[in-house]
């Protein structure tokens, strides 16, 4: 039996808003493989895992809206200031 695939799912990193081709590859360096592991995982813990392998060159508080915006597949710039500036202090907390 073959899996089905449900049209508009994505399937790579890449078919996710806001996610090329680097940010895909500090994804899988963090071990996160797929569109699932990046949802189940979140924008926060995802940022704070790039950290962790780009100390020099943690990401910006654009690149952690893009994730928050791949997870919900949006652009990042439609999520609400409000809303990215309460993630970015997530992230903070949590690379403290």
């Amino acid at each position: 039996m073959t899996a089905r695939i449900r049209p508009n799912t994505p399937n790579a990193l890449t078919d996710l808003p806001n996610i090329g081709q680097e940010i895909a590859a500090l994804l899988v360096a963090t071990g996160i493989r797929s569109p699932n592991q990046l949802k189940r995982l979140g924008s926060v813990a995802a940022a704070a895992r790039i950290a962790r392998i780009r100390p020099a060159d943690p990401p910006c508080q654009s690149m952690l809206a893009g994730l928050e915006g791949a997870i919900r597949g949006v652009r990042w710039h439609s999520i609400p200031k409000s809303e990215r500036d309460a993630l970015w202090k997530k992230y903070l907390a949590r690379t403290a």
